[in-house]
């Protein structure tokens, strides 16, 4: 570039809203969009999560009925996660393979609503320990890698078995993806997408996520044997690697705005479809700063969504998925 002020004027382009649109390089749409809905027990039973105003757990009833919503709203995707009752965990998390567990039940009723929406479905067994972690452990609290995959691929295709559109494996084993591939395949399912947590982190920012799905306070030791050190890039890329080597259809880097740049390395390293998680932490961090004045909601919370979309994600799970469609709608 020859030219220099006073010639060049950059400001020229920002002068007039039509000039901005008509130049912007990045694009939010409800498309863009894949909405986490918590699931518990009962009929017409609504609990307020305390850490993330504005989210609760819904019963299967009310999870049907926010499908059709989705839908109305143009969000292409839904995501399930269930707060399992105390008496269906268990050491070894076998209601994750439950045909009649809360995920599996909910997956039914919102293909039973004809609802033009995916469903996407969480594929680890931290909701169903009564120990807090992701997979088994032995006597000593170390996680049981093969052990935890073969289990992984059962709760995989009961949840294929209900109609789950995709099954995202969030556990973060070695070799998961692979098996979980290789079952679905053989039993059937082989238009089920796989979207990976490939490059999950051991975060500070899943605290009220866990108290959505019931997992505060039960974690013996920590995950940072399996989920991914913060201060590594490269090592993403690997498990990312890797993960597609086995059939992983699209990828996730979890969480999301501190990692922009994993998501950007992975786009342009990859060229995948790539989603970014906007994490329960996240959430709580907007919203806090939101009741006390100190942000604008709206514009908070669609510029977060721009800047994945900026880095190169093709979508977000996000919480405010449905306020956001609606101000787009509008």
């Amino acid at each position: 570039m020859t030219a220099r002020y006073p010639e060049l004027r950059l400001r020229r382009l920002r002068q007039t809203e039509w000039s901005r649109r008509l130049v912007r390089e990045t694009q939010l749409t409800p498309s863009d969009l894949i909405w986490p809905m918590f699931i518990c027990e009962g009929e017409n039973t609504r609990e307020p999560i305390a850490a993330m105003p504005g989210v609760e757990r819904l019963s299967i009833d009310l999870i049907a009925q926010a499908a059709t919503r989705a839908a109305e709203l143009g969000i292409p995707v839904i995501a399930l996660f269930p707060n399992t009752p105390e008496d269906k965990r268990s050491s070894d998390g076998a209601e994750a393979f439950n045909a009649g567990n809360l995920i599996c039940r909910a997956t039914a009723a919102i293909k039973a609503t004809g609802a033009p929406v995916g469903v996407l479905t969480d594929v680890a067994l931290d909701p169903y320990t009564s120990h807090g972690h992701d997979g088994l452990i032995d006597e000593h609290a170390n996680i049981l890698n093969d052990e935890t995959v073969a289990v992984l691929t059962k709760q995989a295709v009961v949840q294929a078995d209900a109609d789950a559109d995709i099954i995202a494996p969030s556990d973060m084993m070695d070799g998961r993806i692979g098996a979980i591939r290789a079952a679905l395949d053989a039993a059937g399912h082989k238009n089920v997408q796989i979207m990976s947590y490939a490059a999950k982190y051991a975060s500070a920012f899943y605290g009220p996520f866990r108290e959505a799905v019931g997992a505060m306070g039960r974690l013996k030791g920590d995950k940072r044997t399996y989920q991914m050190d913060p201060a590594n890039s490269n090592e993403a890329m690997r498990e990312i690697e890797q993960d597609l080597a086995e059939g992983a259809d699209s990828v996730m880097v979890k969480p999301g705005l501190p990692y922009l740049d994993v998501i950007a390395r992975t786009k342009d390293h990859f060229a995948v479809p790539t989603f970014a998680y906007q994490v329960s932490g996240e959430y709580a961090m907007v919203m806090a700063a939101v009741q006390n004045g100190w942000l604008d909601g709206e514009a908070a919370i669609l510029e977060s969504l721009l800047c994945f979309k900026r880095a190169g994600a093709d979508g977000v799970l996000t919480y405010f998925a449905p306020k956001v469609a609606e101000l787009l709608n509008s």
